[in-house]
């Protein structure tokens, strides 16, 4: 059993024992574990100032990316990518995400047609990768960047296992590190060198242009910013697309009700497949832990808290409170939809996290989702050839194991 995996029956057991907010021992460290909504509130939304980040887990990864940067650096990167991943900003990559999706869909195609045997969660990562490369670089991704890419799920997936001293880490992942250096100094040529893609320049051009007033965004940081866009932004996507495959294969009367709930294109069946989404979202976050760090002395919830403790709020227990989340194990995308069919408070229910530190590319990753699922769900129906047991706690949570499939061929 991994450590994480460990980790997650572990807080499991101290919930049901002791609540939404429980003190612990992790190893020789007490250790605060929060859960319960206005906590959660407390701690992500409204007192981020006195529960920080120390460090992020994938730092050998991305570096110095805003999802690992602190303080004043911090809120310049994030200032910086905030404008791309709301409103105007998310039209810019409208083009571009459903482009991707009508090459998954032509893939699918072919499979349908040849009877081929293909592993739908490589699938989602393909995807997933191609939408977020054409993003940042203004071209679809080939098949030379796509193999060179596989390090980062390589460098993701040992994190958990690597060791505790920082450069035997970085040595035991140096290959994989330097195929990853490699892609994102091509990617910053090209772009720095004006070879923008068929939609026009994509976000990997804001950076380079922010060094203009910010000599900070030196080839380092924008390399960082580059990998940061690259892990947030497929993996996982890639992983909520394949827990929701996998689940509407347990739950198949979903799609159908999501299909059914309005004709194509309309406002109605975008809302049922977004359902879909968030409902997956609930069971599988992909932020499905987020160590804090107390600066300063405080009450929570009652409890009082010494400044230097150390905090995990678990969306992942949240989202599975049958106090707050009735029949909490069952996939029912409804919750989404009817009226009081989910609860209220906002700290129920925040699979990218809540506050000033939530993720970027929430509006990203719900609308890619959605685009694809509008092409694929009405054609494709996956039938698994085996389907994994267990989930594997990483940096996202995902399917321990292979999902092979073909496509159920259409109804005539």
């Amino acid at each position: 059993m991994g450590i994480e995996r460990e980790l997650i029956e572990l807080l499991s057991q101290v919930r049901e024992r002791s609540g939404g907010v429980a003190t612990f021992r992790l190893g020789s460290t007490p250790t605060v574990l929060v859960t319960d909504p206005q906590a959660v509130q407390h701690v992500l939304a409204r007192h981020p100032e006195l529960y920080v980040k120390r460090s992020h887990r994938a730092r050998l990864l991305i570096g110095d990316g805003v999802l690992s940067a602190t303080g004043t650096a911090w809120k310049r990167q994030r200032r910086l990518l905030q404008s791309q991943f709301t409103g105007t900003g998310m039209r810019r990559y409208e083009q571009r995400i459903t482009e991707a999706a009508r090459t998954t869909a032509g893939r699918w195609d072919g499979y349908a047609r040849t009877g081929q045997t293909f592993d739908v969660g490589q699938e989602m990562r393909r995807f997933a990768l191609d939408a977020i490369w054409r993003s940042l670089t203004g071209h679809p991704l080939d098949d030379e960047t796509e193999r060179e890419l596989a390090a980062v799920e390589s460098v993701a997936a040992a994190l958990p296992t690597l060791p505790t001293d920082a450069a035997d880490a970085r040595g035991a992942v140096a290959a994989d590190l330097a195929r990853i250096d490699a892609v994102a100094h091509r990617a910053i040529e090209a772009a720095r060198g004006g070879a923008a893609g068929p939609d026009g320049p994509g976000l990997l051009r804001v950076l380079i242009d922010a060094a203009a007033e910010h000599p900070e965004y030196t080839d380092p940081l924008i390399r960082d910013e580059l990998v940061t866009l690259l892990v947030a932004g497929h993996e996982t996507t890639a992983t909520t697309l394949t827990w929701l495959h996998l689940l509407l294969d347990r739950y198949p009367a979903a799609r159908e009700e999501a299909l059914a709930a309005g004709e194509e294109g309309s406002a109605q069946r975008r809302q049922a497949i977004q359902a879909l989404v968030h409902e997956t979202l609930r069971l599988y976050p992909p932020a499905w832990i987020l160590p804090r760090h107390a600066s300063e002395d405080d009450t929570l919830a009652g409890h009082a808290i010494e400044a230097g403790t150390d905090l995990l709020v678990c969306p992942y227990l949240t989202h599975r409170d049958p106090e707050l989340w009735p029949d909490p194990e069952h996939f029912d995308p409804r919750r989404f939809i009817a009226p009081d069919g989910r609860p209220t408070q906002p700290g129920a229910y925040f699979p990218f996290g809540i506050g000033p530190r939530a993720c970027l590319g929430l509006q990203f990753a719900v609308r890619e989702t959605t685009v694809l699922l509008e092409h694929l769900l009405p054609v494709h129906t996956p039938v698994f050839h085996s389907i994994p047991t267990k989930a594997a706690y990483g940096i996202t949570v995902r399917p321990d194991g292979p999902t092979p499939a073909v496509l159920k061929p259409p109804l005539a």
